[in-house]
Formats: structure tokens, sequence, C-alpha cells
């Protein structure tokens, strides 16, 4: 049986957890198959792309800084892949074409799901605290889902307008000063920022306006308990951790590739964060 290839590339690359989670689910599902990091540079990425045919694979994760450059060598583009306007995962369909899909939004849903079993998007405003690749993808998700409003909250309005008109949706700007007004009868707030990140500054926010039926959610994952996640769960909110989304995204492309629907796992969790 020929072993089947899949991956993530980037530049750096050493830092991902990628490789861990797949290869985990292979081994626990017995799929003949090995997922590879691959440091892959700017102006290796076509040639890259290309050669993926060839060599067996079934498809590969894309990171920082390919994301959107990877869209042009694109055959097709899902609907989250176009309106998050950044591609995360590429599946290698039978007939060779190369589909480019963005699995991050679905990841964060899932994440909050099931932290919260019946929350409801429709039902109350959602808050996003930045304007970079992780809220694009949180955005998408979150308009493809019927999301009743996004009150996306910025350092620079140039950047929170291009991602509302190419996204799409019932946007609310809200400037970076303003942050605490927004959070006003939401039902959901998330950090799409590197503020709180291991080595970046810490997010400071007063929580005092948010209703405590909220949920609060962060997408930095180092470290895992940032400090608005204890703020928030001192205060009461379900709290979901960028973790749970890393390997939430992780699931769809998986089943893309292999066919079967992955578990998270408490001991995946505990490989993971070692």
């Amino acid at each position: 049986m020929t072993l089947k290839k899949a991956g993530v590339i980037g530049f750096p690359i050493h830092h991902s957890k990628s490789p861990i989670i797949h290869n985990y689910w292979l081994k626990k599902y017995g799929i003949p198959a090995q997922y590879d990091a691959f440091e892959v540079r700017p102006e290796e990425l076509e040639k890259f792309i290309f050669s993926l045919k060839e060599r067996e694979f079934a498809g590969i994760n894309v990171t920082v800084p390919h994301k959107v450059a990877v869209m042009r060598l694109m055959d097709e583009l899902s609907d989250a892949a176009q309106k998050a306007g950044a591609v995360n995962t590429v599946i290698i369909k039978k007939d060779g074409t190369l589909l480019g899909h963005n699995t991050d939004g679905l990841g964060f849903l899932a994440n909050v799901q099931e932290k919260k079993k019946d929350f409801d998007i429709k039902q109350k405003p959602v808050v996003i605290l930045g304007t970079g690749g992780a809220a694009r993808g949180i955005c998408a998700a979150l308009v493809l889902a019927h999301a009743t409003e996004i009150r996306l909250v910025y350092r620079t309005k140039e950047k929170a307008e291009n991602l509302a008109s190419s996204v799409g949706g019932n946007f609310r700007l809200i400037e970076w000063s303003k942050k605490e007004e927004a959070l006003k009868e939401a039902g959901l707030l998330v950090n799409a920022t590197t503020l709180g990140m291991n080595g970046f500054d810490p997010l400071e926010i007063d929580l005092s306006d948010l209703d405590t039926s909220a949920i609060v959610a962060d997408a930095v994952y180092s470290p895992l308990k940032t400090k608005l996640l204890k703020q928030a769960a001192e205060k009461g909110h379900i709290t979901a951790d960028g973790l749970g989304m890393l390997l939430h995204q992780a699931c769809p492309a998986f089943q893309a590739w292999f066919g079967i629907m992955p578990e998270i796992t408490p001991e995946l969790r505990e490989l993971v964060l070692k």
C-alpha cells in the first residue's frame, strides 16, 4: 500500500503543533500515512504546490506567510476561503485539482459550541478584537453561520473597512479606544489579536459591561490561560481557549484528506501542551 502524505507549510515552521495533532490521529485510526512540516520560502511556494500531485499528497495545511499567496495557485476555492480571503487547507481531489479551503473559522465555532452546546450565533452581537488573518477566518465563519451583528474592534480603520467589505455581512466598526462600549448586550467576545501571547503585550480590557452569560474566547494558545480568559473565568463567563480552536480547525482538514472525522481527546490536548 502506498504511504499517503500530508503536511503543513510555512516560513518559519518549527513552532507548528500540526504534526503532533495529525500523526496522533493517523496512529489512532491505523491510517498508513505520514504528516510532516515543510519550511517553504515565499519564492519556493509555487514550485512546492505544483509538485504535490506527483508526490502522492492527500493535502496540506498552510500557515504564515502563505495563506493569501497560495490562493492564486488553487484550481477552486471554497466559500469559506473566498470570504476569509485566505487558505489554510489544500485538498487534492481525485482528478488532481487543488481545492483551497479555510477551516480556521469552522474550528473556532466548533470550539465555542463544544463549551456551550445551546449557543446560538443568531441571538446576540459578537465582538471581535482585531482585523488580521485570525479575525478574517473567524468573521467569514460567523457570516456563513448568519451571525446577527459583528462588532469589529480595530486599531487601523482601513484594515477594518477592507475586512468588512471583502467578507460582507452585518458589521459595525468600532475604534480600539471604545472597545468596552462594544461589549454591551454581546453574546460572545473574541480576542483575535496577538495581545496576551507569550512575547507580546497583554490585552487590557475591562469586562464590566459584558453580561456573564456571554462566552469569552481567545485565539491565543501560548499561554493557554491568557489574562483575558483568567479575568473572564473569575467573573463567571464560559471560556474557550486557543488550543481548542487549533484542534477543532484540524478536524475538517483531516476528514477531507483521510475520510474520518477525528476525535479530540484529553490525551491529545495533553500531548500538544507538552
